[in-house]
């Protein structure tokens, strides 16, 4: 791991270690605010970038974990987790709930649980990269790593 760590990173790594998993937090040269700028950093397809997008779920937090190559459809999410309305988050509620910036949210390491789905399409890919707490951090996991530590639920998202 690098020296110097954004904080935020820094707590991603300790909530993966906290869950057995001894990932490599990788600092990109540029921020990948897109699934499509990661993907030409880590020279990878854009399908194997780990979106973490935070939905507003009648008031409750949803982290959507999607492949980069697909846009998250929210009627049918509402409808998977049980919503009456989901929404995009605004950046403040991203904040409040997972301690991260937008365009740098992680799947852990967020001050309380967030309800996640992830989408199976990740699992068509050996290895995937999900952002690390700051647009500038990524670390390689797996499709079934993802649901193991997030707690997660498989979904067809888009």
């Amino acid at each position: 791991m690098p020296e110097k760590l954004h904080p935020n990173a820094v707590r991603v790594a300790e909530a993966l270690r906290s869950r057995g998993v001894d990932a490599e937090i990788v600092v990109l040269a540029d921020s990948a605010p897109t699934a499509a700028t990661a993907a030409a950093q880590l020279g990878c397809e854009v399908g194997a970038i780990a979106n973490s997008l935070i939905f507003d779920a009648d008031g409750a937090p949803l982290l959507v974990l999607t492949s980069g190559a697909h846009r998250v459809n929210t009627d049918l999410v509402a409808g998977v987790v049980g919503a009456q309305k989901v929404r995009r988050a605004t950046p403040e509620f991203v904040r409040e709930h997972t301690g991260q910036p937008i365009g740098g949210v992680a799947p852990v390491g967020h001050p309380a649980p967030v309800r996640t789905l992830v989408d199976t399409w990740l699992g068509k890919h050996e290895r995937v990269w999900a952002a690390a707490g700051h647009p500038h951090t990524v670390f390689a996991t797996t499709y079934g790593e993802l649901l193991e530590i997030t707690g997660g639920t498989a979904a067809d998202v888009e």
